[in-house]
């Protein structure tokens, strides 16, 4: 087996290159291991001529990754090989214990079912909290076999307690962990938003839960009580345990009152076929607590109602924005609509499109400085009043 070289590319120059010794590389017993190696790099950022210091772990594929300030926890999802006659399905997970540039693998356990992703773990008060699915989900609850669960560890990475069978059928779409408590959005047909308490490790438990149409693919803390949503709004299906998506929806929840979590408010934004990256990166998010500001790139597709004047739920819509829309947020007010910013000259690009819309002028990121709202596409950068959206400039990127 060929171990892997750290190579450091400063101005298309080869700074660094070492091969990496096999007593450095540690080895974890998994039956799906394969041969993918994960390195944690340690650089000095004030002596940038200081050799890197690393640590490779041969685990199988990290698929999630939880930072925090002492230690890397590493998620890798663990498949049955063909001598298992049982089948399980679970996540390894490594504590890297990381001072400074000292790394240490300083612990490793497992969990049943598979993780969404970074937001569905976190450490806590000397606790290590995740959320996972276990099983599939299916047209019909009679097939579906998914349930969802909420495990705390210790930093042994052994269990201590445990939440098992959440919504039975569904699958988690969202989580996230502020202090002691989990909020746990789940989905097949209508929209769960659990409230669980972990501040128990032995004992979490759920406190509440909202049912409504539409699901949030990512979750925001607004302040201790309210959350933010970005996910589909969605309309349940006649026929059939399911339901179709529908536009971009972005919720407000109160959950002060923790065991009758509300939606206190909501904008839907297009038709069947809006889109948000938003949805899969929470970096295309622009959200400043102060100002209330919340700016996310959206790709709107709507249905002429003068031609359809009821659409069919699984009906798409044309393709007829790209850019940011922009919005202010709070408890007292909602969600307010202040406008959108494009880049994209001539509409008529977008609905000449089809089914697939792609421009170097597609709107990726928003950022603002004092009071100008930037946002940046692959060949533009706008700068916007960022109280009445009014154009100040813009400069074209090669």
């Amino acid at each position: 087996m060929n171990l892997p070289d750290i190579c450091e590319e400063r101005m298309g120059l080869t700074v660094f290159e070492k091969e990496i010794p096999a007593t450095e590389v540690y080895y974890a017993d998994v039956s799906s291991c394969y041969d993918s190696f994960t390195t944690v790099v340690a650089l000095n950022m004030k002596e940038d001529l200081e050799e890197p210091v690393y640590k490779t772990i041969l685990t199988g594929p990290t698929t999630c990754m939880y930072v925090s300030l002492s230690n890397i926890y590493l998620a890798i999802p663990v498949y049955p090989s063909m001598e298992e006659t049982e089948y399980r399905e679970y996540t390894a997970v490594y504590r890297i214990r990381v001072d400074g540039a000292k790394i240490d693998c300083a612990a490793s356990g497992q969990v049943p079912g598979f993780v969404l992703n970074q937001f569905s773990m976190d450490e806590y008060d000397g606790y290590f909290r995740i959320a996972t699915t276990t099983g599939h989900v299916a047209r019909t609850a009679e097939e579906a076999t998914a349930r969802n669960n909420i495990y705390v560890l210790d930093m042994d990475l052994k269990v201590v307690g445990r939440l098992e069978g959440l919504a039975p059928g569904e699958r988690i779409h969202s989580a996230r962990f502020m202090g002691d408590r989990c909020y746990l959005v789940t989905f097949r047909k209508v929209d769960p938003l659990f409230v669980i308490d972990v501040s128990d490790p032995e004992n979490p438990r759920v406190l509440g839960k909202l049912k409504i149409p539409g699901y949030s693919d990512y979750l925001h803390p607004l302040d201790e009580n309210h959350l933010i949503g970005i996910g589909k709004e969605t309309v349940p299906a006649e026929e059939g345990d399911f339901s179709w998506y529908q536009g971009v929806k972005i919720s407000l929840f109160d959950v002060s009152d923790v065991e009758k979590p509300k939606e206190i408010d909501k904008y839907v934004i297009g038709d069947r076929g809006t889109d948000t990256p938003v949805l899969r990166n929470h970096k295309a998010l622009l959200f400043d607590r102060r100002r209330g500001l919340l700016v996310l790139p959206v790709l709107v597709a709507e249905i002429d109602r003068e031609k359809t004047p009821n659409p069919p739920p699984y009906m798409h819509g044309e393709f007829t924005f790209q850019g940011a829309y922009v919005f202010e947020v709070s408890p007292e007010q909602g969600i307010v609509f202040k406008g959108r910013i494009t880049h994209i000259d001539d509409p008529e690009e977008l609905l000449k499109s089809g089914f697939y819309f792609s421009s170097p002028y597609m709107v990726k990121r928003a950022l603002y400085i004092d009071d100008v709202l930037y946002t940046i596409s692959d060949k533009r950068v706008k700068m916007n009043d960022i109280s009445t959206l009014e154009l100040i400039n813009e400069v074209e990127l090669p």
